[in-house]
């Protein structure tokens, strides 16, 4: 499984009101390119795979189930998202899924995921990033 890497500008970001994380339209992409902790911007011609088979140039766009703070621990939670490969070739390759906020100027990055080796869809075939209900995508305290 893989884990999430939250990269160190969101937290700029976050106190300096560049987020609302209960309704900024946040979006999971798929990249090979690998993102690190000094990433601050999500963007097309950098991380994203192309507009093809199933895959729309940008990404999935995420539901917020919930945006809840409790005894002072704030816990971010997303509905999972599905990419599906379809005709030509499928998806991929692609290892990373980066979390960004498409509300904000610039696509801000919040984080990503390394799932530590590619993976390539065929056609017909789905990915599904499971965003843990549990435990959420972050906390902050």
């Amino acid at each position: 499984m893989a884990t999430f890497n939250k990269v160190n500008s969101f937290v700029l970001a976050l106190a300096e009101k560049q987020h609302n994380l209960s309704s900024d339209v946040l979006k999971a992409a798929l990249t090979d390119v690998a993102p690190t902790a000094a990433s601050t911007a999500w963007s097309i011609g950098t991380f994203s795979l192309a507009n093809t088979n199933g895959y729309t140039a940008g990404g999935n766009t995420l539901s917020i189930t919930s945006s809840t703070q409790s005894s002072g621990t704030y816990k971010l939670v997303l509905g999972d998202t599905t990419f599906t490969a379809s005709g030509g070739t499928g998806i991929g390759p692609f290892r990373y899924v980066i979390l960004y906020n498409d509300t904000s100027t610039g696509d801000l990055m919040i984080g990503y995921y390394d799932y530590g080796s590619s993976i390539t869809l065929a056609s017909g075939e789905t990915f599904t990033v499971d965003f843990s209900d549990s435990t959420g995508v972050l906390t902050i305290a």
